[in-house]
Formats: C-alpha cells, sequence, structure tokens
C-alpha cells in the first residue's frame, strides 16, 4: 500500500489528477562542459550579490536611514518628521530587500538545476544566519567601543 504523501499526491487515500511522479523514457541529458561551467558562474554571480543584500542590512541600510531622517529633521524643522522618514526607509529598505532576496533565491534554484545538480532547496536562511553571525558580532564591537555609546548604571563608557 502506497501511503507516503509524496506517492499519493497528497494526504488523499487516492493520487489527484496530474500529480503522479514525472518518468522518462531516458534520463535528460545533463550539461556538459562550458555550458555547465557557465550555469554555475551565473550561480556564484546570483549568491554573492544575495551575500552583498544581507550584509547591508547590518551597516548600509541602517546608516542611510538615519542619515536621511537626521536631514530631514534638519529641513523640516520637526524631530517626529526625521524619525518618521528614518523609520520609512529602514523598513521599507528591509521589506524591499527581502522581497529581491527571495526572487534572487527562486533564480538561483533555477540556475542550480539548469548546472545540473538537484537543487530543490534555496539558499536563503542559511545565507541570512551566516550573515547575522558575521553582523552581530561587528554591530555590537562597533557599538561597545567606537560609537560613543555608554553602559547604563555606572555611567562608564568602554
Amino acid at each position: 500500500m502506497r501511503t507516503d504523501p509524496t506517492d499519493t499526491g497528497g494526504l488523499f487515500v487516492s493520487r489527484r489528477p496530474g500529480t503522479r511522479p514525472v518518468q522518462y523514457r531516458e534520463p535528460p541529458p545533463q550539461p556538459q562542459g562550458r555550458r555547465r561551467a557557465i550555469d554555475n558562474a551565473v550561480a556564484v554571480a546570483i549568491l554573492s550579490v544575495m551575500v552583498v543584500i544581507n550584509l547591508a542590512f547590518w551597516g548600509p541600510l541602517p546608516l542611510a536611514g538615519l542619515w536621511l531622517g537626521g536631514h530631514s529633521q534638519w529641513w523640516s524643522g520637526s524631530l517626529s518628521v526625521g524619525l518618521a522618514v528614518a523609520f520609512g526607509v529602514i523598513v521599507g529598505g528591509l521589506l524591499g530587500g527581502l522581497m529581491l532576496l527571495k526572487r534572487l533565491d527562486a533564480a538561483w534554484i533555477l540556475v542550480r538545476r539548469a548546472g545540473g545538480h538537484d537543487q530543490r532547496d534555496g539558499v536563503i536562511g542559511r545565507i541570512f544566519m551566516y550573515c547575522c553571525m558575521v553582523g552581530v558580532p561587528i554591530f555590537t564591537i562597533w557599538l561597545l567601543g567606537f560609537s560613543g555609546a555608554q553602559l547604563s548604571g555606572g555611567g562608564v563608557s568602554l
């Protein structure tokens, strides 16, 4: 009895129409040589763009939001306007960057498949994790060592 959801097309007793696993008469040809190298190079380029966007979340994007917020406060003379602009730039940049990352991740999967790799999952979660592992310590060192921030309670700055 076949009860595996991938074999039955879901959690149903019988298979839904059009969900049978694909079976080829003969396996599709694997890309060879130059085409595979080009596909792999494109995949590496997409991956590097994803890393740069992820790292931008930790430095350039917040700095751009604060810079634009500070200038809009100076131009308008209102702290509320400056805070609203800074918040809008940072949140909008984060959401836009995540939308772009999701599209790049889907493109990366397709390029890896075109290169002959059995790629089923994306890499966005791992890239985000590694960028957090790099970004958090660097931000912490900057915040405590170079930004001029002081720890509350003791009046001692680092």
